[in-house]
């Protein structure tokens, strides 16, 4: 073991990670920080990156295949980590999110440099659990990301709220520390004329400004088309309206950053972004019915029906001191959600209602965070981290929650009296990381939330890493985490109407049922834990992870009636439900051929995942995954790359959770194991200009969304085709 830092070596260490004008990616971001051949313990944040749940992928991964629009398209060949849409039901099939270890869309929290971003919160929450929206990973163009953190498992429990499957933490490129500049035009071609193509154009510039200023600036616009109104209209379950294939989206982004170093122990970050995403409409809706308004509905083929918007301001200090290091953060994020009005009830829901207008849903967050970093040599060498956050949500959804005509007074604690729902939650956490010895570290943490409506809740985390030999190093951990309800299950003046097919079909059916938010759920929780085993023999490395996650409380909408009105109507309330269960593998293999040659290979296998007492799965994911990839840097200038994945079978789901009916046998459909695989090359002209082409999907494997599950099974989604892609990138 080598010495350590002496306090001013660290102090110095410290300085160079924190500062404006030091680029993203130096060495504070390892477990361990290195200077001058001597090596320092970092904090429990930097240690909980190395845990086995943790993936890195870096800004030249994302070179090598840059996402058609969206990051998710990256980070799904990360082991864990699948797309899904929000429900079993299908519903909203092509709108694909992350979803980390199966535990679903809603428990993987998005990051942008650190702070949460969740302006998917501003878009109605359905009865199924179904919202119409893309999530959080295409706020930043692709060409900005420094790198992506992806963290599954007991490591993702200090952020608190929202992260149980765990974090994707997406860090954007900091000022560099001479004037720089770029410019990037890119395009996806499909080769088939009925999927979308992709064009996207982004640019930066960055330097300092005087001795003690530094700024960054990245903006970009791009677009995709939505697929044709017919493309799955030969494989869909059922006859009638069409089913929809993939609607496209323009995004337009500014983001400007201004660094002061204050002086060389402090600095200062201003940041101020906006971002506009806007739909192209492809005709989806809901139920795959129109709406029952069907040449409305392919009216507005094409045409922009939601707009969202995002504006985000952060001021961040960092200081280094004699006792140590600190970081404090005051941020606010302001979405809006502007969408032609939808139905909310019976075959309309989620339709967009002719003559019904548009309404502008408005999500403020603001967010006020702050640690100290202790190095400590109390019995051992340890970083202690203190910290609090505080956070206050306010959310006016005037369309979701306007009148309607069935609206009654008689139900419980409902009025529509006002439109907005605020929410008011603060934490205090510790974590330690403590080195037992040269081979041990041990980080315990133990978070501390209290909501105003919800209360108090402890989340306590345990990771451990033990070096069996100088290769073989043994990892684990265990964590509580947890999620609020979200803004429309508690909020009782959010109503949604069944005529009855919707409905309960046990129970006897008199004029159909309500469901309406609850003030009284219990947050859920899970308890999360994982063991591996790493091998590292320099050119080759191997890992194998086995996690568990134990879930309690899921909020789901009841099919139960809690009383009847006096017209026979049922009253509904979303509740808690028992136990469900993820259980899984995960695997990594890398190795270096040669000098000029890497094979990197991950394999995800799903033991469990489901509902204790239903059996039901939490979300539709394959039964395993397995991602290759083979870079070749043939020369200086000239690079290749083919990756592959194989996807195994997609069990439908068996049983309708809101009317308590199995599945009809032909509608339950599973989606058979298939593969995709694409190639690319590379080619630097020169320091400042670069050319990247290649081809995804290179089979041509396609899978078409035949419906929802009712009548499809797990066919919800469409898998595109072939398609040729450029990018290309000059510089100064």
């Amino acid at each position: 073991m080598q010495p350590r830092f002496t306090f001013s070596s660290l102090t110095l260490a410290m300085l160079v990670a924190t500062s404006p004008l030091a680029l993203a990616d130096e060495a504070a971001d390892e477990g361990v920080l290195k200077l001058n051949d001597a090596w320092v313990l970092g904090t429990a944040e930097e240690e909980l990156k190395q845990a086995p749940g943790v993936s890195i992928i870096t800004a030249e991964d994302i070179a090598r295949q840059p996402p058609t629009n969206d990051l998710s398209e990256i980070i799904r060949r990360q082991p864990g980590v699948n797309l899904t849409g929000n429900s079993t039901s299908g519903n909203r099939g092509n709108n694909r999110q992350i979803d980390l270890r199966g535990m679903g869309p809603e428990n993987t929290l998005i990051l942008i440099d650190g702070k949460p971003s969740a302006s998917r919160n501003a878009v109605r929450y359905g009865w199924n659990g179904d919202r119409d929206t893309r999530g959080e990973t295409n706020w930043v163009p692709a060409e900005q990301v420094e790198r992506i953190e992806i963290l599954r498992g007991p490591a993702a429990a200090r952020y608190g709220s929202g992260a149980m499957g765990g974090v994707i933490n997406i860090i954007t490129k900091r000022p560099s520390d001479k004037l720089s500049g770029s410019l990037t035009a890119y395009t996806s071609l499909p080769e088939d004329d009925a999927e979308g193509m992709t064009r996207r154009t982004n640019f930066s510039l960055s330097g300092p400004l005087g001795e003690p200023f530094a700024f960054r600036v990245y903006g970009g616009f791009s677009k995709t088309d939505a697929d044709d109104a017919d493309i799955n209209a030969s494989h869909q379950a059922s006859d009638g309206t069409l089913v929809a294939g993939r609607e496209g989206v323009r995004n337009k982004d500014i983001d400007g950053l201004l660094g002061w170093q204050l002086s060389p122990e402090h600095s200062l970050e201003l940041e101020a972004g906006y971002s506009r995403q806007g739909n192209i409409y492809s005709g989806d809706t809901m139920l795959n019915n129109g709406g029952g308004n069907i040449p409305f509905i392919d009216s507005l083929y094409g045409q922009e029906t939601n707009v969202l918007q995002r504006t985000h301001y952060a001021l961040t200090h960092t200081g280094l001191f004699d006792w140590g290091s600190s970081k404090a953060s005051l941020s606010y994020d302001y979405t809006r959600n502007w969408r032609l009005n939808e139905g909310l009830a019976g075959g309309p829901e989620g339709a967009p209602s002719e003559g019904a207008g548009a309404f502008t849903s408005r999500l403020r967050n603001t967010r006020a965070s702050a640690e100290v970093n202790l190095p400590l040599s109390a019995g051992f060498e340890q970083v202690l981290t203190l910290g609090g956050e505080y956070l206050y949500e306010s959310l006016n959804d005037p369309g979701s929650l306007r009148a309607q005509s069935w609206d009654t007074d008689a139900i419980e604690g409902f009025s529509r009296g006002d439109t907005k729902t605020t929410a008011r939650s603060y934490a205090l956490f510790a974590e330690d990381n403590i080195e037992v010895d040269d081979r041990t570290t041990v980080t315990p943490g133990l978070r501390f939330d209290d909501h105003e409506e919800f209360g108090g809740n402890w989340s306590p985390s345990l990771n451990a890493s033990h070096e069996l030999t100088d290769e073989l190093t043994l990892k684990g951990g265990i964590a509580r985490a947890y999620k609020t309800p979200n803004l429309y299950q508690s909020n009782p003046n959010y109503l949604l109407y069944s005529r009855g097919n919707g409905c309960n079909a046990g129970e006897t059916n008199s004029g159909g049922c309500y469901l309406v938010g609850n003030a009284n759920l219990e947050p859920e929780t899970s308890v999360n834990k994982e063991i591996g085993l790493a091998l590292d023999k320099g050119t080759w490395r191997t890992s194998a992870t086995y996690f568990r996650n134990d879930y309690r409380n899921k909020i789901v909408a009841s099919n139960e009636y809690l009383y009847r009105l006096g017209n026979g109507r049922r009253v509904l309330q979303w509740t808690n439900t028992d136990e469900a269960v993820v259980e899984g593998i995960e695997g990594n293999l890398f190795v270096e051929l040669t000098p000029q040659l890497d094979w990197n290979t991950n394999l995800t296998y799903m033991i469990k995942s489901e509902d204790k007492e239903t059996g039901e799965p939490l979300s539709i994911i394959p039964e395993y995954t397995v991602n290759t990839t083979l870079d070749w840097q043939a020369s200086e200038q000239l690079s290749f790359q083919v990756n592959a994945t194989y996807y195994g079978k997609q069990e439908a789901p068996s049983l309708n959770l809101r009317t308590g009916q199995e599945y009809d046998d032909e509608a339950q459909k599973d989606v058979d194991p298939y593969g995709l695989v694409g190639v690319s090359a590379g080619y630097a002209f020169s320091k400042n200009l670069s050319l990247r082409v290649g081809v995804n999907n290179l089979f041509d494997k396609r899978i078409y969304r035949e419906g929802n599950a009712s009548d499809a099974g797990a066919y919800t989604y469409n898998e595109p085709g072939r398609a040729y892609f450029a990018s290309i990138t000059t510089s100064f």
